[in-house]
């Protein structure tokens, strides 16, 4: 039986933050919470990481850290204040950890670090695992420069893991929130032409592949946070309407998604074609609980 742990979470509200708090203290283990206001508890490490604030004799005796925290990417318009808030959120918040890190007196064994499949671009039907380089466009040059400041930790001896983790499914939260009302009443349907590849993950499979992360020495560097079976937007959208039983037949053109969400958005993440393969978690013998779509949304709905 492995020995428990102190693992700290930071983004620990979020909708994978949640899951794997909940996951870890399932098992035994000792979970603490990084939050940006004054700590109402000792399971409360406090970090301001706009301002580049975190005490690092606050990480003596963690074993762990699991960095989730990051601004949302879908949460409105890519204004030129909203790109910096994203690139910001996530470079800042990765380097005040890193730098509290290298100057702990007793440093966390390893370093679970969120990154994303949006590090790939947009590349129509190329098949792209880890050994495929990055693509091109903002949401690339982001994740290229989030994943440099996580990896720096591994040169004071830490084991560095960067999860790029694909459109998360869940019962409540994420993608299939804004999906399900839609859809619910009859007036979903693919996007675009709905040939992009859409590479996705059930929430209880992406906890899963973190706790194998923080446990299993053997997992370093980046892995495809995603399920074996990648599906096009037209295929994802018949799955969707079957499982809520509702037709699927009012496509929402490009030119309509765009006016909605703005030209940058769309065609850097919501019309981003990416066929993602978790070639690193099969290597491992990861076993999916979900690795179809079909019962993947099922399950979800179903809560």
């Amino acid at each position: 039986m492995l020995p428990l742990m102190r693992v700290a979470i930071t983004g620990s509200t979020g909708l994978i933050g949640t899951s794997l708090g909940r996951a870890l203290e399932a098992r035994g283990d000792d979970v603490l919470r990084f939050v940006r206001r004054p700590p109402r508890s000792p399971d409360e490490l406090f970090w301001n990481p706009a301002d580049h604030v975190l005490d690092p004799g606050s990480l003596e005796g963690i074993d762990a850290i699991v960095h989730l925290a990051g601004e949302n990417v879908a949460g409105g318009r890519w204004t030129e204040a909203r790109k910096a808030a994203i690139l910001g959120s996530r470079v800042d918040g990765t380097r005040t950890l890193v730098d509290a890190i290298a100057a702990a007196k007793r440093r966390p064994a390893v370093l679970v670090s969120a990154s994303a499949i949006g590090i790939y671009g947009d590349r129509g039907d190329e098949p792209l695992d880890e050994e495929s380089p990055p693509g091109e466009g903002f949401l690339a040059e982001v994740c290229v420069a989030w994943e440099r400041e996580a990896s720096r930790a591994s040169s004071v001896g830490v084991r560095v893991a960067r999860a790029r983790i694909g459109i998360v499914l869940a019962a409540e939260g994420g993608a299939l929130e804004k999906m399900r009302t839609p859809f619910s009443l009859g007036v979903g349907g693919k996007l675009g032409d709905g040939r992009q590849w859409m590479s996705w993950v059930h929430l209880e499979d992406v906890v899963a592949m973190i706790l194998l992360a923080l446990d299993d020495e053997r997992v370093v560097g980046p892995f495809n946070a995603v399920a074996p079976a990648p599906a096009r937007n037209t295929d994802f959208t018949a799955a969707l309407g079957a499982a809520l039983r509702r037709p699927t037949f009012l496509p929402v053109p490009r030119f309509a998604v765009r006016a909605a969400f703005g030209r940058e958005l769309v065609d850097e993440a919501l019309l981003a074609s990416a066929k993602v393969l978790p070639e690193r978690l099969r290597s491992w013998g990861f076993a999916w609980r979900y690795p179809e779509l079909q019962p993947a949304l099922e399950a979800c709905l179903r809560k």
